[in-house]
């Protein structure tokens, strides 16, 4: 543009900034006491916003810059500007804020939960990310097609709004389909491209192959959001769409897995814009630029993007995006300031009729929003300054002992093979199992700061008993009596016996806490500790000839490694040299020795080639105890010098410790050694694993038992998958 004016030009420029929240310069260079450091998402909005900056200082240097004109819905500061987070621009003339937008009715009215009948203080689908984001799965990883265990706060929240969204989809169906106006939309905004897959894969279900002939279409659990019809065949016209925002507005093209994630709903968009622009040659459009056409034109009559009901993103929408039609949004990501809270929701506030009633005024318009704790009253409160801390130990993976990596597999559970034989069962006090939905908010009470509350009801109640044991035998015949290829190997004759079992299991070994019943038990995660209670009665403490203990590796985070181990510690630290981490982190006093004991014996052993403390490395052993499902975290992982037979070998180290009266339990002990162990050995693609449990044998005497574990490990040989326990 400065370059058509020509370079003699004094003609003078007015620039308007629109989003002017990223246009200033930050003082990075002096740093205000108390000032939070910035995360990578805030530095990359700073610095974006300082190159405009300097491109406008550089127009003042060399044309006639009159004068800039700010515009934003949120001219605030972001975390390691330099200045107090929120803190609004001091060039601010005019601040119309959002409450006063609100008040004037010129936006819709966003509502939020305020109080629900779920366990707990808080009101758990406002700060949802606290109570599901350390279960989300951060990476991709892994083969194994077994279905992810959707949280069991987050399924709620997903089925509470969308009871919200089905009263908004029948109103705009009786009332605004016949004028041609596009349906409501939900947004999901996630926080990286494997979230945003399984949420998309929940809604609005996927394909599933066959080698023997046409796939189908998996339905989605919400139906009026599932990219199905009634035949299981995928829709022309997709009413949910899975949108990468960050690599849509990047401009370059999508990455791989991305294109993979979303490759049955672009092929779709495909058809649709050959129907709608016949003769257009659709196969030079990128599959970024029909994406964004889709992203764009969501809500907007007689173009690609009006029928989708639902956006599931990676990433905020990008700003300026203008659905007018949207009437719900579930946040699934940390929200670490108000400003990126405002930002969301405002996604969600343009209203959709500017019409005024009777009395000369806009009809107010709501939307739903779960999990994002936006505040539309900011506070006035000052800001106060930390207390300085004393200085951590950076402990780290060194690069320089890349050799010393131990690798290890991360299960979601356990499976057994077993043939065609009879399914017997036998309950005991390993099987009950004690429902409580503390969790889950079967009413949701939600207001704006104007307007009506609503209060969203979900009766699960209504679900029979009937239905509940066909879910639970569809999820034990499809995840857990399978052979070595899962998708393969499935034994649906089994079903009936396995129905049999869960009506036996429903009626005898389950309780209940008040207002919770059988219903509960179709959410996944409850679903899913269910089976295990039921699949304890079958597989016993041992293997048998006819079945064969396997696990059930994570689909999306299969494997763990010590590169990944990285945090800071103000605890005691002893320093490594078998360790591809640079430190054990001593917890406690700096005199608990048990910990230090434990690591010079493994420092000394010969046969050690690496270890490393269990410390930040995301290892765990999931087991059971009174019906209820946990993840053991054992102390040390060893890596033993390779034998002959060419077979890796790695030893689980648990030490009690003076410090625990006695632990681990029980139940930890025998499913590290009868589960853990035996499954992972008998998968035969992660080595050969043994467990070592240490009672306090005193400081002395711990190199003596590390020694006796390891040669006991060498003396075995590894099972050979398909032979029983005498033929091994």
């Amino acid at each position: 543009m400065l370059k058509d004016l020509g370079p003699d030009t004094k003609e003078p420029i007015v620039v308007l900034n629109d989003e002017a929240h990223h246009c200033y310069i930050d003082k990075a260079a002096e740093k205000s006491e108390g000032v939070e450091q910035a995360d990578r998402e805030d530095r990359d909005r700073n610095e974006d916003a300082r190159v405009w900056f300097r491109g406008l200082q550089w127009v003042m240097k060399y044309r006639n810059l009159k004068g800039v004109y700010d515009l934003s819905a949120t001219p605030y500061f972001l975390k390691g500007s330099g200045y107090y987070e929120g803190f609004i621009f001091p060039w601010t003339v005019s601040d119309f804020s959002l409450i006063e937008a609100i008040e004037s009715g010129i936006v819709k009215i966003p509502r939020l939960p305020v109080d629900d009948d779920a366990g707990g203080d808080d009101v758990i689908y406002r700060t949802l990310w606290e109570h599901i984001g350390d279960k989300l799965p951060k990476k991709v990883g892994g083969t194994d097609p077994s279905s992810w265990v959707i949280p069991v706060e987050l399924e709620g929240a997903l089925r509470s709004l969308y009871r919200s969204y089905e009263k908004s989809f029948l109103h705009w169906k009786a009332n605004l389909e016949i004028h041609g106006e596009p349906p409501p939309v939900m947004i999901v905004v996630c926080n990286n491209t494997i979230v945003s897959r399984l949420v998309f894969d929940w809604i609005a279900g996927r394909d599933i192959p066959s080698e023997d002939g046409p796939g189908f279409y998996k339905p989605g659990n919400l139906s009026l959001l599932s990219n199905s019809d009634a035949n299981n065949l995928a829709l022309a016209r997709p009413h949910t769409i899975l949108i990468d925002s960050a690599e849509l507005e990047s401009g370059e093209v999508l990455s791989r897995d991305f294109k993979e994630a979303a490759s049955v709903e672009i092929d779709r968009f495909r058809d649709e814009y050959r129907r709608r622009y016949p003769g257009a040659d659709v196969d030079k459009i990128s599959e970024s630029d029909l994406l964004r056409e889709v992203m764009n034109t969501v809500g907007k009559k007689g173009q690609l993007g009006e029928h989708v009901r639902c956006v599931v993103s990676v990433s905020m929408l990008t700003e300026g995006w203008d659905a007018n039609n949207v009437s719900h949004i579930l946040g699934i990501r940390a929200f670490k300031s108000q400003l990126l809270c405002e930002q969301v929701v405002g996604r969600g506030l343009r209203r959709r009729n500017y019409e005024v009633n009777e009395d000369g005024l806009f009809e107010p318009e709501y939307a739903e929003v779960y999990g994002v704790p936006f505040s539309v009253i900011p506070s006035d409160a000052d800001v106060p300054v930390p207390k300085p801390k004393s200085p951590q130990t950076d402990v780290r993976a060194l690069a320089e002992r890349s050799d010393l990596e131990i690798t290890f597999p991360k299960l979601d559970g356990y499976r057994i093979e077993i043939p065609d034989q009879k399914v017997r069962w036998e309950f005991g006090q390993h099987t009950t199992y004690h429902l409580s939905g503390d969790r889950v908010a079967t009413k949701v009470q939600v207001e704006g700061v104007l307007g009506p509350d609503e209060v969203i009801i979900i009766d699960y109640s209504s679900i029979r008993n009937q239905t509940v044991a066909y879910h639970l035998a569809e999820h034990l015949v499809t995840r857990k009596f399978v052979g070595l290829d899962v998708e393969r190997d499935k034994k649906p004759w089994l079903y009936p016996q396995v129905l049999e079992l869960c009506k036996h299991w429903l009626a005898t070994q389950v309780t209940y806490d008040a207002n919770t019943c059988p219903g509960h038990l179709i959410i996944s995660e409850f679903r899913a500790e269910a089976c295990e209670r039921i699949y304890d009665s079958i597989i016993g403490g041992d293997e048998s000839e006819i079945q064969i203990l396997l696990p059930i590796i994570r689909r999306f985070d299969s494997e763990g490694t010590t590169a990944d181990v990285n945090f800071g510690t103000r605890k005691p630290i002893f320093a490594t040299s078998k360790s591809h981490v640079n430190y054990v982190v001593l917890d406690g006093k700096v005199d608990n020795t048990w910990e230090r004991a434990m690591a010079e014996a493994l420092e000394a052993n010969s046969n050690v080639a690496s270890y490393v403390k269990n410390d930040h490395l995301g290892f765990s052993i999931p087991y059971v105890l009174n019906g209820k499902s946990y993840d053991y975290l054992p102390d040390y992982l060893v890596r033993l010098i390779a034998a002959e037979d060419g077979v890796d070998r790695f030893l689980i180290v648990e030490v009690s410790g003076t410090h625990k009266p006695k632990a681990p339990t029980v139940a930890k002990a025998l499913t590290a050694r009868n589960r853990w162990c035996r499954a992972v050995n008998n998968s035969g693609n992660h080595g050969l694993w043994g467990y070592l449990e240490v009672h306090d044998p005193g400081p002395d005497s711990y190199k003596a038992v590390v020694s006796k574990a390891i040669a006991d490990l060498y003396a075995r040989e590894p099972k050979i998958i398909g032979q029983t326990d005498e033929e091994n």
